[in-house]
């Protein structure tokens, strides 16, 4: 289970979620709202070298090289 970052845009919390998959719905432990997802920090490739090029959404991406 990959742990994710989000952050509330109804009060700005924000927080890392434990998930079963990258698409799955979350709500902000404070106040409730549906949380999106941050696109923040460094990304790794499944080998777990950094990558120079990754925008962290796997579905758009050609693969980790």
């Amino acid at each position: 289970m990959p742990v994710l970052q989000y952050v509330c845009p109804e009060c700005g919390k924000q927080f890392e979620e434990f998930v079963k998959k990258f698409d799955e719905g979350v709500v902000c432990p404070v106040c409730g709202a549906a949380a999106r997802r941050e696109w923040s920090g460094e990304m790794f490739s499944a080998t777990g070298k950094p990558v120079k090029k990754c925008s962290g959404n796997c579905k758009t991406c050609g693969g980790c090289k």
